[in-house]
């Protein structure tokens, strides 16, 4: 499957969820990257205006678990997040943030990653580590 392909069917199973919800959208991907963006909005707010982190952290956990996702065979292997550590950096009112998971481990049973939140300038909003365990399918 191309680039584009597999970010349309990523794209498609957003449909229905809190993906679709808070608007991420896959936007790259590569041999050992996925990268999703989301609007920040007053959708994404906590009352003091500014990205709520738990918006950050569904970003996060989603790009992440995509992202074990595309390796695995989804037709006996199922991906969850395990854990998931984020350090809120900067804050950010308006625009977008942009999600990249970069793959640190991946085990048998187990995938770690790193996902590096941005904003459209570079600046580091957020940065995470996720853990995700690759479970057999009943």
């Amino acid at each position: 499957m191309n680039k584009i392909e597999t970010l349309k069917k990523l794209n498609s199973y957003n449909k229905n969820t809190l993906m679709e919800t808070l608007e991420i959208v896959f936007t790259d991907v590569g041999d050992d990257f996925l990268t999703a963006k989301m609007p920040v909005n007053s959708r994404v707010y906590q009352p003091y205006g500014i990205l709520h982190g738990g918006a950050t952290a569904a970003l996060a956990e989603t790009v992440g678990s995509s992202a074990s996702a595309m390796f695995v065979d989804a037709s006996k292997k199922v991906v969850k997040g395990l854990e998931l550590s984020i350090n809120h950096l900067k804050s950010k009112k308006e625009g977008f943030i942009f999600a990249t998971a970069r793959q640190i481990h991946k085990g048998r049973t187990t995938h770690l990653w790193e996902i590096k939140i941005i904003d459209e300038e570079g600046n580091l909003i957020s940065i995470c580590k996720l853990t995700n365990i690759v479970l057999d399918k009943k």
